[in-house]
């Protein structure tokens, strides 16, 4: 489904003093009196005449002085980018009967010189800004306006507006997101993540769990459907997730708040605040931009075991900031951070058999996420090039809490404590409620150089290379609380505070509890790549494309935690070793009528393999790699049309998928599961009767299974026909609805959102414990601002009618049997905000 942003145009005046001239001598004056950055898209138009500009008026009215009568328009790419090209010919209509062409009406600037957002859908994730209109593939394009409105809530807004991407739910900061059910597992292991996460064109994660970052002062989210591996190699097998930030602007300074207050039904309330502001720096093209916010929803879940009511409260606080400095010559470089914290005081699921919203848990379950980015970006455009070098450095930890309790150590699939512990310890800790720490660090460096022609006069190009260094760690410590541990009602701490010694995999009854640090994984990954990618116009209405990416990791790693013996026998499972990975794609988009379009598509995607945990071992598992092929059908234009619709469909072969699973001591590990198929039907239809209202459908089919699963995957015996092997979180379908609608009251902007997302069943996983089933639910919402550009007044309504739902149904992974566990939606939650700008 395609949404168009609305872009913001320039309200405020500048002073021009601009001669008339040749394009190639003009161009860097108004560029530099403008603040803005302008390149030109087609040489041969450096010696167009254009016109002089004297006076104080927008860089939208500049520009189109300055090209008129011309053969040249303008083109907004960013808030402080625009492009001049060709200005296509008129097409010329006939309309029945003596009717008369429409004029324009008076004082309304003609728009042959500068080109409505809506005239061209650029495709920047495409590295080439590929028009949609040229773009074989399904892309999702949502205004960070649309994201925005009605409050912040992060993934969970993308979630809203989309029927292809799906997600874990163990909370905030902790999930794994797929897209056109490419799913591996429900964990946070060593395994890389099938969706790349970018912003802006810096990697957000490697094999982390999606940071969740608050969507504020966003341009626009790009989802391109996967595989993704020629252009954004390892990890986008189902595809990515492109957030695109809004720019430093040095044209004027803004200041902008936002502050709102909710309520959830059965629980506690929540706030948040946020501000945004816009400094220019000097007259030489210099700004900054920060961002800073505080979030807190309100916990639903009880704790009666504990005495605890509404225990589930998360926390999120975070900020950024980007300097773009004009170093001359026509550089331009970003420097930029980003970090973001989330406390959630307990976990989020309820037990199947408890009451509504409620959990017997006999420990706080409490999680940490920490998450700091560092950027440096340097730019350049010149005749019809464009040169960029994206760096970063990551720094990404999270930590979890997991009730490992059970009333019966010997039931099946249970945690052994004699493999923990000595036997002369078990008696006295088998009634003690257990927990599992895990602490996962993650610390990454990359960095992308490529020189690009964006696409004009039916050729666009792309070559580059780029480095990616990542090293993730896995610690765990399994506990057992002791005597002087009562009550339960406060959370714990660190196993490694409660135990002051530890013998390694065993350690004894001290007067606090019982210890034991289990084997741990780190996993180093360097990747070396380059890549190049063409789209060319073979005739008329025949766009192909294709590309090649080759890939050279060197994999390392250690086990953590084992004795020197098991180390010293597993340095051959550890030991560096290399792989080298081709990745081509090819696709064709023809145009036969008149806002028709068909195309085609084949690409891959892989991820290295790694280390990872079993028992008291360390083992490798293997790289995976996904071949996909993808045919569609688009009718319509969003900015001509009544009627626009997207139909695609896909089909998938996945090899050695890396998944986890519990082993036999109930933890969680990694492994190749089997090799899998997935077939995927999508459909997004837009209409709009009339200017101020628009419906919006979207639907996705999804059917997978897993072949030759490995031994070490047990059969669900109890599972019906046809699930044994379905590939894990992925909703067999999902339909999504929405209405938009805007219209003036007296003086000021009203605008209307409601939504309604059904999400069919799926399986938490593969195996005999994670065999349960969870989805089918329906989550819907309701948004509405009354305002205009300077304050306004919203009102946000979600789960409108209550439901629980299971969205997750992962509790912990120690469960007795199928115990059962559910994730609820969100009970009713009612928000009312404001928001001002200066």
């Amino acid at each position: 489904m395609l949404s168009l942003p609305v872009q913001a145009q320039a309200a405020d005046d500048r002073a021009f003093d601009v001669p008339k001239g040749s394009l190639s001598g003009v161009l860097p004056v108004i560029s530099r009196q403008a603040g803005v950055s302008i390149s030109v898209a087609d040489a041969r138009l450096w010696q167009a005449r254009v016109k002089a500009v004297r006076g104080r008026m927008t860089v939208e009215e500049a520009i189109r002085r300055l090209l008129a009568g011309s053969d040249a328009r303008a083109v907004r790419v960013s808030a402080t980018s625009w492009r001049i090209e060709h200005r296509p010919a008129p097409v010329a209509r006939i309309l029945p009967g003596p009717r008369q062409t429409p004029q324009p009406r008076a004082r309304e600037p003609s728009r042959d010189m500068i080109a409505a957002p809506r005239d061209e859908i650029i495709v920047t994730a495409s590295k080439t800004n590929l028009p949609y209109s040229r773009f074989a593939g399904v892309v999702t394009k949502l205004d960070g306006g649309d994201l925005a409105f009605g409050g912040e809530r992060g993934m969970d807004s993308i979630l809203s507006r989309t029927a292809t991407v799906s997600s874990t739910h163990l909370g905030s900061g902790r999930n794994k997101l797929f897209i056109r059910g490419i799913a591996d597992s429900s964990f946070t292991g060593p395994t890389q993540s099938t969706v790349g996460q970018y912003f802006g064109d810096i990697r957000l994660s490697y094999n982390a769990p999606d940071p969740d970052l608050r969507l504020y002062d966003i341009d626009n989210v790009e989802i391109l459907e996967g595989p993704q591996g020629t252009l954004y190699g390892a990890g986008s097998l189902g595809g990515i997730i492109r957030v695109v930030p809004k720019a430093p602007d040095p044209r004027a300074m803004a200041v902008q708040a936002i502050a709102g207050a909710s309520l959830t039904e059965h629980g506690d309330p929540g706030g948040d605040i946020a501000a945004i502001a816009n400094v220019p720096v000097g007259d030489d093209g210099h700004a900054l931009r920060l961002v800073g916010y505080m979030l807190t929803d309100g916990g639903y879940i009880d704790n009666p075991l504990l005495g605890q009511n509404d225990v589930n409260r998360v926390y999120v606080r975070g900020g950024r900031g980007t300097f773009r400095v004009e170093a001359g010559d026509g550089w331009t470089i970003d420097v930029g951070g980003v970090y973001q914290a989330i406390t959630s005081k307990d976990a989020q699921y309820a037990d199947k058999n408890a009451p509504p919203l409620t959990r017997n848990s006999r420990v706080e379950q409490n999680a940490k996420a920490r998450y700091g980015l560092g950027t440096i970006v340097a730019m350049k455009d010149w005749d019809d090039l464009r040169f960029q070098s994206s760096n970063a450095y990551i720094d990404h930890r999270l930590s979890e809490r997991f009730d490992a309790s059970v009333p019966d150590v010997e039931a099946a699939g249970n945690i052994d404590v004699t493999r923990l512990f000595s036997p002369v310890n078990v008696a006295l800790i088998t009634d003690r409620p257990r927990i599992l720490d895990q602490f996962n660090a993650t610390r990454m460096f990359v960095s992308e150089n490529r020189l690009s022609r964006p696409y004009h006069d039916g050729l666009g190009w792309v070559v580059g290379v780029s480095f990616v260094d990542n090293r993730a760690r896995q610690q765990r410590d399994f506990g057992i609380a002791g005597f002087g541990f009562s009550g339960f009602s406060k959370a714990l701490p660190p196993i490694a505070e409660i135990v002051g010694s530890s013998g390694g995999a065993q350690s004894d009854v001290s007067l606090r509890g019982v210890s034991a640090v289990l084997p741990g994984v780190t996993n180093r990954i360097t990747e070396f790549t380059g890549y190049a990618e063409a789209t060319v116009e073979l005739m008329p209405d025949l766009v192909a494309a294709g590309g090649l990416r080759l890939s050279h990791t060197r994999l390392g790693g250690s086990a953590e935690g084992v004795s020197l013996a098991i180390a010293q026998a597993q340095r051959g499972t550890t030991a560096s070793r290399n792989e080298t990975v081709l990745l081509p794609s090819v696709s064709l988009l023809a145009t036969p009528l008149h806002n028709v379009r068909l195309y085609a598509r084949y690409q891959e995607g892989f991820r290295p393999g790694g280390l990872a945990v079993d028992g008291n071992f360390v083992r490798r598992f293997l790289n995976d790699q996904v071949r996909t092929w993808e045919a569609g059908v688009r009718f319509g234009d969003r900015s001509q049309s009544l009627f626009d619709a997207t139909i695609s469909v896909s089909h998938s072969r996945w090899q050695n998928i890396q998944a986890d699973f519990i082993d036999g001591n109930g933890f969680p590990t990694t492994a190749n599961i089997g090799d899998g198929r997935i077939t995927s039907l999508s459909v997004a239809i837009a209409v709009r009767p009339n200017a101020a209202l628009t419906f919006e459908f979207g639907g996705v089919y999804n059917q997978s299974r897993v072949d030759d699963l490995s031994p070490q995957i047990l059969p669900v015996s109890d599972a019906e026909p046809g699930r044994l092997g379905r590939i894990p979180n992925v909703a067999s379908q999902a339909v999504r609805g929405s209405i938009n609608y805007a219209t003036m009251i007296g003086d000021q902007d009203f605008r209307l959102n409601g939504w309604a997302n059904y999400i069919g069943p799926s399986r938490l996983g593969i195996g005999p414990v994670l065999g349960e089933s969870q989805g089918d639910y329906v989550d819907t919402g309701l948004a509405m601002r009354l305002g205009n550009s300077r304050r306004g007044l919203s009102l946000t309504l979600t789960n409108l009618f209550d439901s629980r739902g299971n969205r997750f149904s992962l509790g912990t992974p120690f469960v007795e049997g199928n115990a059962g566990y559910m994730t609820p939606l969100r009970p009713r939650t009612i928000r009312i905000a404001v928001d001002v700008a200066y």
